[in-house]
């Protein structure tokens, strides 16, 4: 039986150890020993405590496993890949870093390891859906929209972080990129707010965030790229509050003699606000559009995807959507279907149709729908 080491056990990590335990040897490990205790009392999964910002103890841990998964906050996360690669082990990566991480491609192609970054909901996703479809036809343009959002609005921020909520403000403050006739534009994060209804949920907002990352250099062919973030009406303008009062700031502040950092109080009171509880129902909402050309014709496809809180088994809808697609790749790299030596994005594994079949196929069968439409222009 394969061996498979979790870095993380959050709500995401969390996810990915159940569902991979129920066909492999799973080793889940976290600094945090209560996430660690409930895994190891209700499922068959070996915990470890572990600090993975200490680079060779995270070597020594993993070095009898035949596939690492890091599901660590987005600060943690360049590092932990570099570590992980230097360590001969394949991998895959969903967590949201900062650093550009094609640079630890070559690095990955020397230690002869096969890693796959961004392999989450989104990014992730619809990066695999832009390269499947890029290799079968011209696409003009192509644009996602995706959030994770709570079934009960309350208030005032009317949202639930599923996940790292410093990932979360990372949204919020890092620049956004999007390309348009093919040249690369930036814009604050929360930029060009705009309202779109969608089936079952009502009128969302939509932003600019930078959830494109590789795409914008994989797929530079396409003259227009764009992602958005969806949030309930009126969520963004109490963050650009914060913004401009001052809370996002990174520079050092005095308060009665000592200094603070504004972003990091804010995250920590904003961390105790998002939190999920574990049985808070909430959905994952997406939509890819790609419009393209084949036969020198025009037709736009689109992939919806609507997913909620799974009651049965407990786990979010962003832990699954987020963590079921981690756990299909690392599926897909232990069974040789994606054996290709170096790190790739999701949009250079979606590429190959046998990938994305595959892929589909996995999270299909655990009631994660990615509804394809067409209609000619």
């Amino acid at each position: 039986m394969k061996n498979i080491v979790i870095l993380g056990a959050g709500m995401v990590g969390k996810a990915i150890a159940i569902d991979l335990s129920k066909k492999y040897k799973v080793k889940s490990m976290d600094i945090n020993p209560d996430a660690l205790h409930f895994l190891s009392s209700n499922y068959s999964i070996e915990t470890q405590f572990l600090d993975v910002t200490q680079e060779q103890n995270l070597s020594d841990a993993i070095k009898d496993c035949d596939l690492v998964i890091s599901a660590v906050p987005g600060f943690l996360g360049f590092q932990t890949m570099k570590t992980v690669i230097t360590s001969h082990k394949n991998l895959v990566d969903i967590s949201f870093l900062p650093e550009d991480v094609l640079d630890l491609g070559q690095l990955a192609k020397e230690n002869r390891v096969t890693a796959i970054m961004d392999c989450g909901v989104a990014p992730g996703m619809p990066n695999i859906i832009a390269g499947y479809h890029n290799e079968k036809m011209t696409i003009d343009s192509f644009e996602y929209m995706v959030g994770g959002l709570p079934k009960v609005r309350s208030f005032p921020f009317e949202y639930k972080a599923p996940f790292s909520p410093c990932d979360v403000m990372e949204e919020y403050t890092r620049p956004a990129r999007y390309v348009e006739n093919g040249n690369i534009v930036t814009k604050p994060a929360m930029s060009d707010i705009e309202f779109i209804e969608f089936e079952k949920v009502g009128t969302l907002e939509a932003f600019n965030s930078d959830g494109l990352r590789s795409l914008i250099y994989t797929l530079n062919n396409i003259a227009n790229m764009k992602e958005k973030t969806l949030r309930f009406p009126g969520h963004i303008q109490m963050i650009q509050a914060l913004k401009a009062a001052g809370f996002l700031n990174q520079e050092p502040l005095k308060v009665k003699g000592k200094e603070i950092i504004p972003f990091d109080f804010t995250s920590e009171i904003l961390y105790n606000a998002w939190k999920l509880k574990p049985e808070d129902e909430e959905f994952t909402l997406m939509k890819v559009i790609l419009k393209e050309i084949e036969n020198g014709k025009s037709k736009t496809i689109m992939y919806d995807l609507y997913d909620e809180y799974d009651r049965k088994e407990k786990i979010s809808s962003m832990a699954r959507t987020t963590g079921f697609t981690a756990t299909a790749a690392a599926d897909m790299i232990l069974n040789g279907v994606f054996s290709k030596k170096g790190l790739f994005p999701p949009e250079l594994v979606g590429k190959y149709p046998e990938c994305f079949h595959y892929i589909m196929d996995y999270l299909k069968e655990r009631n994660i729908m990615y509804k394809k439409t067409e209609k000619p222009e």
